[in-house]
């Protein structure tokens, strides 16, 4: 990570600036909610793909600017709902939006900041960088409606797991590298090579998430929860498609019925552990990185190509 804050450390300071001066509210509740959610940011991942996709397809420019402004307030705003829809109230270990404000002026803080969003390529005619970011967000609720429907009868096969994170978590990374290529070089083909690249890399860092949850890394955080919120995640599907049938029967039963006994849940994570989910979970991951990274090498070397791979290391070999 430190050689993309050194490349592109200033540009990343002043989008704090003009993020923060994008979301001003113009009442004192809006104004204190905005500033609660500027201060509790996380670590700026997707400005970041944002600017070195720009730097690599051209350089970074005041639609740049836009682009990662747009990519960060329809994040935050999914973030803002997310938390609604799954009644969280902790967010990053800070209390939600709707713990504190309650889920009415959550929901009306979500529809404010994509209101933003819109606002600011609109008014300086981002048409195509909208039309790319858009599509990210009904990706992502169709990928989100299609794991919910699927929990349902816990029959979500491989293929259908692909298209579930591939939708609801890789659609806004791969729209953050297209937008910000498109930005740099307001070239279609540099925009699709991007989106695909950042789609890979979404797939990995979502499997990474996967891997998490088994245990597959000593990180200090429970493990069991996409268990007990009765997800089907890829060391998972992988353990029912090599089981045999009595204990394919035995694991969807914990998940569907026992998932808030922790004994329970141990018995599956070591099931899981034992047939080689994780191994295989691990491979699929480590594939579409290198996917990503043969696409990403489609470019001159350069700073900005070197800084772009450190952060998808970064970001897949992650302890949290």
């Amino acid at each position: 990570m430190q050689s993309v804050q050194r490349l592109i450390g200033p540009e990343l300071a002043l989008f704090e600036q003009k993020f923060a001066a994008s979301v001003k509210g113009s009442n004192m509740l809006l104004d204190r909610i905005m500033r609660f959610i500027i201060k509790r940011k996380g670590k700026q991942m997707r400005p970041m793909f944002v600017f070195l996709s720009a730097k690599i397809a051209g350089g970074i420019n005041e639609k740049t600017y836009r682009a990662a402004a747009l990519i960060e307030l329809l994040h935050t705003a999914t973030l803002v709902h997310d938390d609604v829809v799954d009644n969280s109230m902790l967010r990053r270990n800070f209390f939600s939006i709707n713990a504190l404000w309650k889920n009415k002026i959550a929901v009306l803080v979500g529809d404010y900041l994509l209101s933003k969003g819109l606002l600011l390529s609109v008014e300086h005619g981002d048409f195509r960088i909208l039309e790319i970011t858009s599509r990210a967000v009904k990706e992502m609720s169709e990928g989100e409606l299609l794991q919910m429907e699927k929990a349902r009868k816990l029959n979500i096969s491989e293929n259908i797991y692909f298209e579930i994170i591939r939708a609801k978590t890789a659609s806004l990374l791969s729209s953050a590298c297209s937008a910000g290529a498109f930005s740099a070089s307001d070239d279609e083909q540099a925009a699709e090579r991007f989106r695909l690249f950042g789609e890979k890399v979404g797939i990995a860092f979502q499997i990474k998430d996967d891997l998490f949850d088994y245990g597959a890394e000593q990180i200090g955080k429970p493990t069991g929860i996409d268990i007990k919120e009765r997800k089907m995640t890829l060391p998972l599907i992988y353990t029912l498609q090599h089981a045999d049938k009595a204990t394919q029967r035995r694991i969807i039963y914990i998940v569907r019925n026992q998932s808030t006994n922790r004994k329970k849940v141990d018995e599956v994570i070591a099931e899981v552990q034992a047939s080689g989910g994780i191994t295989y979970a691990a491979q699929k991951m480590h594939q579409f990185k290198d996917e990503a990274l043969e696409l990403l090498h489609e470019y001159p070397e350069s700073e900005a190509r070197q800084a772009m791979e450190d952060l998808v290391h970064y970001a897949i070999d992650r302890r949290f």
